[in-house]
C-alpha cells in the first residue's frame, strides 16, 4: 500500500487545502487520542468438524471477558451450538456452569461445545477456529473446571503427583497483552462469594514470579523460560507440577523467534513425561533416583531432530506481531546431552496435557505449523470450525482500489459512511479500526485524521506496553477511532468493532484474516473496507476469488511469499518516485 511502502508520499497531502471530502467533519466531535494417562499410542487423529445443521438462535457469550446483550437479529445461526446444549450437557461441573451463568456466558458457541468435550477427556487437542469463534473461553472452562475438581478432591493422587504437592496449568501466549487478557477472561468466572474460582497470574513483563501458587500461569516463553528456577529441585517440581499446557496463537509460536524457546520448553515438559514413566514402571516412588542427573543436563532428546523441522508461517509473522520484550535472547540455558528422540518418543505414558489454539492453521504442506502438529502429536483430538480459513458469512466488504490521488479521499469517506450508530450493535457506541502495516503508516494516518477534525487512537510496537494497555482500555470503554498495526490484529478481544478498514492492505492472507476478524466476532455482524493499490491486486484477487467460489483462503497462503516479493520490488520502485517527487516539489 502506499501508506505503508512510503512514507514521503504521504507528505503530498500537506492538507494545507482541504481536500474536498475532509470538509464535512469539520464540526464532526471524536474521542480525544492519548489427566491423561492414554499413551501416545493411541488412536489416529480425531477431526471433529462442527455441523453447520447444528447451530442455535439464542446469544451466547462474546469472547471478551464481558458479556455484551445483543438484539435477536443477529449471526447467531452461524455461530451457537443448539439451544438444547448447555454447559453441564458438555461434562462441566454445576459450580462451573453456574460461574458462567453468573457471568451473563449462558450457552456455549459451536467451538466450545466441540472442544470442552475434548479437553475435558484428558486427550491433546488441537483448536483451529475462525477468529472470534469463543476458543479462549473454550479452553480456559473445561481447564478451570479439572483444575477445580483436581482441589477440591485433595488435588491429584499421590503416585501421579509424588514429587508435586501442586498441580497447576501453563497458558502460553505471543505478547503480554494477550497474557494479561487471559488473564482478565479467567479471572471473570467467579464463584457465589465473587472472588475467582482459581489464582490466575500472568508472568510477563515487569511482572515477576507470584508469591502465591497460582492455578494457573499465564506467560510467554521467553519469560517463562527466565523465570523457572536454576536450582534442579525446584526446576523438577515446577515441571513435574505442569499438566496441562495450552499455546494460544499456535501457529504464531511455532515459528519465527519464538520458535526455539517453545521447542526448548516442549521438550523438557516430555522429558519429564518420560522420568515420571520410567519411575512408575520401575516402582520407583523417589523421582530424584530418575532425575538427579537428568534434569540439570536437561536431556533434550531429539531437539535438533525436532528443530530442523522449519515452519513456513514464520514468514507470516510481520514485525509489528512481535515485541522486543517478549523475544529476550537471555534464556538460561543448561549443557545439553542428545540421544535418539525417534527410539522413545512413543514408549511413554503421558501424564501432561496439550492444547493448541489458533485461527489460521494451514496444514497443507510437510511445513506448516498443522502439519508439523499432526506429525508431532499423531494422536490428538482437531476441532476445526466452520468458517476455519473461509470469508465470515456474518461479514459485508467492501473493496475499493485506489491511487495516490484518491487514497486519502477514500479512507475519510469510508469512515464517514459507516462511523454511525447504525453499526453500534445496540451499545451507543461506535468502535472502528483502521489498520496499516508500518508505524510510520500508523501515525501518518492518525495524522491525516487529526487535520481532517477526526480524533483517534494510535497503537503500535513503539509505544511502551503501559501506554498501548491504556489506549485498549480506552477504546474498548468509549469506542471511536482505532489506527493500528498488526500488533492488534492477532488475539487482541474488543467487543463489538463494527467496522474494520484496511487504509493498507495486507500483506498476506494470513494477515488479512486476522485483521478482517476484529469485528462480526462472536455472531455479531460488521463490515470491512479494504483498500488497495495496483500492486495488491494479486493477492486480492486469490482472496476475492477464494469467497466467491465459496473456498478457504488457505489457497492464497502458499502464494504469500510472491506475493511479498511483488510487493517489496514495486515498492522500492514507488519509493524512489517518491522520493523524487517530494524533491521536485
Amino acid at each position: 500500500m502506499i501508506i505503508c511502502r512510503s512514507a514521503s508520499m504521504l507528505h503530498f497531502y500537506s492538507l494545507s487545502t482541504t481536500p474536498k471530502l475532509l470538509s464535512h467533519f469539520r464540526q464532526c466531535s471524536f474521542l480525544s487520542t492519548s489427566s491423561p494417562s492414554s499413551l501416545s499410542s493411541s488412536p489416529p487423529i480425531r477431526l471433529i468438524w462442527l455441523n453447520q445443521s447444528s447451530r442455535c438462535r439464542t446469544r451466547a457469550f462474546s469472547s471478551a471477558a464481558v458479556a455484551v446483550a445483543v438484539p435477536k437479529k443477529s449471526g447467531t445461526d452461524t455461530f451457537f451450538a443448539e439451544e438444547s446444549v448447555s454447559w453441564k450437557s458438555l461434562g462441566l461441573s454445576h459450580r462451573i456452569s453456574q460461574a458462567l451463568s453468573n457471568a451473563g456466558f449462558d450457552r456455549p458457541s459451536l467451538v466450545q461445545a466441540a472442544c470442552v468435550p475434548s479437553i475435558l477427556s484428558g486427550k491433546d487437542v488441537v483448536i483451529a477456529a475462525e477468529t472470534g469463534s469463543g476458543k479462549t473461553h473454550g479452553y480456559l472452562v473445561p481447564l478451570i473446571d479439572k483444575l477445580c475438581s483436581a482441589r477440591h478432591n485433595g488435588n491429584n493422587d499421590s503416585k501421579a503427583a509424588s514429587a508435586s504437592s501442586h498441580s497447576f496449568s501453563i497458558v502460553l501466549c505471543p505478547n503480554v497483552l494477550l497474557c494479561e487478557q487471559v488473564v482478565r477472561m479467567a479471572n471473570g468466572l467467579s464463584g457465589d462469594n465473587g472472588e475467582p474460582l482459581l489464582r490466575v497470574a500472568a508472568v510477563c513483563g515487569r511482572q515477576g514470579w507470584p508469591v502465591n501458587k497460582p492455578d494457573i500461569i499465564v506467560s510467554t516463553p521467553a519469560a517463562l523460560l527466565n523465570n523457572i528456577d536454576p536450582k534442579e529441585i525446584h526446576r523438577s517440581d515446577f515441571i513435574r507440577g505442569i499438566k496441562y499446557v495450552v499455546f494460544d496463537e499456535a501457529d504464531m509460536l511455532l515459528s519465527g523467534g519464538f520458535h526455539n524457546h517453545v521447542i526448548r520448553l516442549m521438550h523438557m515438559l516430555r522429558f519429564d513425561e518420560k522420568l515420571l514413566s520410567r519411575m512408575n514402571k520401575s516402582g520407583s516412588e523417589n523421582p530424584a533416583e530418575l532425575n538427579s542427573d537428568s534434569l540439570s543436563r536437561f536431556d533434550f532428546e531429539g531437539e535438533k531432530d525436532i528443530q530442523n523441522e522449519s515452519f513456513s508461517e514464520a514468514e507470516e509473522i510481520s514485525e509489528d506481531d512481535v515485541d522486543a520484550e517478549d523475544l529476550k535472547d537471555e534464556t538460561k540455558t543448561w549443557p545439553v546431552k542428545k540421544k535418539d528422540w525417534r527410539r522413545v518418543r512413543k514408549n511413554y505414558e503421558r501424564s501432561k496435557q496439550y492444547i493448541f489454539v489458533a485461527a489460521t492453521l494451514p496444514v497443507n504442506g510437510k511445513k506448516t505449523a498443522g502439519a508439523v502438529l499432526k506429525k508431532m502429536f499423531p494422536d490428538a483430538n482437531w476441532v476445526s470450525g466452520n468458517y476455519l480459513h473461509y470469508h465470515n458469512p456474518r461479514l459485508k466488504e467492501k473493496w475499493i482500489e485506489v491511487t495516490t490521488d484518491t487514497q486519502v479521499d477514500a479512507l475519510i469517506e469510508a469512515i464517514k459512511q459507516f462511523n454511525s450508530k447504525a453499526l453500534d450493535h445496540g451499545t451507543g457506541v461506535s468502535r472502528t479500526m483502521v489498520f496499516g502495516n508500518t508505524v510510520e503508516a500508523v501515525q501518518a494516518v492518525a495524522n491525516i485524521l487529526q487535520r481532517a477534525g477526526i480524533e483517534c487512537y494510535c497503537y503500535h510496537k513503539d509505544l511502551s506496553l503501559e501506554e498501548r494497555a491504556e489506549t485498549l482500555d480506552d477504546f474498548r470503554e468509549k469506542g471511536g477511532i482505532f489506527v493500528c498495526t498488526d500488533a492488534a490484529a492477532r488475539g487482541v478481544d474488543i467487543p463489538n468493532v463494527s467496522h474494520v478498514i484496511q487504509a493498507d492492505f495486507a500483506t498476506s492472507a494470513v494477515d488479512f484474516l486476522h485483521r478482517v476478524g476484529r469485528t462480526a466476532r462472536a455472531g455479531q455482524f460488521g463490515v470491512v473496507t479494504n483498500l488497495y493499490t495496483e500492486s495488491n491486486r494479486d493477492l486480492v484477487n486469490a482472496i476475492r476469488t477464494a469467497g466467491k467460489l465459496g473456498q478457504p483462503v488457505e489457497a492464497a497462503f502458499s502464494r504469500k511469499r510472491s506475493f511479498r516479493n511483488k510487493l517489496k520490488k514495486r515498492g522500492s520502485n514507488n519509493a524512489r518516485d517518491g522520493s523524487t517527487c517530494e524533491l521536485m516539489v
